[in-house]
């Protein structure tokens, strides 16, 4: 079973815990956890192709278009081909979904389901360190100092997409072009699903799946 590698995806709506759940998952079976913001962040800093092509749509206040993630991610995947991997913001449309396809057979979709009144009372709590990624909830996860980050001391900004009015529309984009991918996933059977208000509660279940498909490197209670 250890000689297989394990190709994973968490999806889950913005405020779902996804980043959460990924790191938890990363830590204890000793997955790489591959975030496309992460790889979006790095690319805009290295100014390679991707990078520019992308920094190009968000001068202009425009998402970054499928193509061009999809172009970013194929070329990360490429590099991990001997890794087990865990993937984290991609696919979110059925285009990324089927170009995954492309280049590997996945063995597990983690869906997270949080109520929507949970998702909206937490993204409007999140505040986020913008050169890195961190990501503090004023309620359950708050910085050391209000407004300022952990590590750097830089100040957190408030994306203009988490502020209340903007909430609900992100959501319901989100769920549309989410249905597709989960479909597709639960056809083939490869689809979990959770559904909680809290990740603490959702993990344990998220443990013992994973528990089934790749021996853990920590237990559950060292996480």
């Amino acid at each position: 079973m250890a000689s297989k590698l394990l190709r994973a995806v968490v999806l889950g709506p913005p405020g779902s815990g996804k980043g959460t759940v990924c790191e938890r998952i990363a830590r204890s079976f000793g997955l790489q956890h591959l975030s496309s913001g992460q790889f979006l962040r790095e690319s805009l800093r290295g100014g390679g192709e991707v990078g520019v092509l992308a920094k190009q749509y968000l001068e202009r206040g425009l998402l970054v278009p499928d193509h061009v993630i999809t172009r970013m991610m194929m070329t990360e995947l490429e590099k991990r081909r001997e890794q087990h991997w865990l993937l984290d913001g991609f696919p979110r449309t059925l285009g990324q979904a089927k170009a995954l396809d492309g280049i590997c057979e996945l063995d597990l979709v983690i869906s997270l389901n949080i109520p929507f009144e949970t998702l909206k009372d937490r993204l409007s709590a999140r505040w986020v360190h913008p050169a890195s990624g961190r990501v503090y909830n004023m309620d359950f996860n708050p910085p050391h100092v209000q407004g300022v980050d952990d590590l750097t001391g830089e100040p957190l900004v408030q994306r203009e997409d988490d502020k209340p009015e903007a909430v609900a529309a992100r959501l319901r984009k989100y769920k549309d072009a989410a249905k597709p991918v989960i479909e597709l996933y639960k056809s083939r059977g490869i689809l979990h699903s959770f559904s909680g208000t809290e990740t603490n509660k959702i993990w344990p279940y998220v443990y013992t799946l994973l528990s089934s498909k790749i021996p853990p490197v920590l237990s559950d209670e060292e996480n």
